[in-house]
């Protein structure tokens, strides 16, 4: 057999690896919403042992953690590969309005929920604390999509002036939560009650 047979032939041979290899690469890596459902099937039936072959365990303990009705709708998949469950008949707190799923290959590697906070004031440190720490996300779980650009469009500085917080007082409809610096004021305008939970729903400021 000649020299040009035998590339010839290795050649096909190659190609139809690569043939049978790429269905496999796919099944592999199942679509962010697939991985998604799956884990939302688990965690309607309260089954954490299904849930974990799609989720990581972390992730899990805070999905069979939430507080509110199981959210009625799919609102589909980012290119990024977070996925959403949401709300359509009931009002929960925060803008996340239910269950985000951060999707990594074939796995939920991380969940954001709307969370059931009991205090103005500890939903008002909570948001606070998630400014400091640049986490936007996770302060869609317990803060209007307004009060979160109004806060966030300012970035924490750990060498800036230092913030004080003064406590909470009853306003119109809710509470306001404190914070005064030097030059000024904060106040985070709180809603909601203890049994539907708090949120923070508005943020504004004065100049002293």
């Amino acid at each position: 057999m000649s020299s040009r047979s035998l590339l010839t032939g290795a050649a096909l041979t190659a190609t139809a690896l690569l043939t049978v290899a790429a269905p496999a690469a796919q099944a592999a890596a199942p679509a962010p919403a697939t991985v998604a459902k799956n884990v939302f099937k688990g965690f309607v039936a309260k089954d954490r042992k299904a849930m974990l072959k799609w989720a990581a365990p972390d992730a899990v303990d805070k999905l069979l953690k939430y507080k509110f009705r199981t959210p009625d709708k799919f609102a589909g998949c980012t290119a990024a590969g977070t996925c959403r469950y949401v709300h359509t008949s009931v009002k929960v707190p925060g803008d996340l309005n239910g269950i985000l799923m951060v999707v990594k290959g074939s796995r939920v590697t991380a969940v954001y929920t709307s969370q059931h906070v009991t205090s103005p004031s500890t939903v008002a440190k909570t948001f606070y604390r998630y400014w400091q720490l640049g986490a936007k996300t996770r302060a869609r779980e317990i803060a209007t999509a307004g009060a979160i650009k109004t806060r966030f469009a300012v970035k924490y500085d750990p060498t800036g002036v230092p913030y004080h917080r003064q406590g909470c007082s009853k306003e119109t409809k809710g509470y306001s939560c404190a914070y005064s610096y030097e030059g000024g004021a904060m106040f985070l305008h709180v809603r909601g009650t203890k049994a539907a939970g708090y949120y923070v729903n508005s943020v504004s400021y004065i100049a002293d």
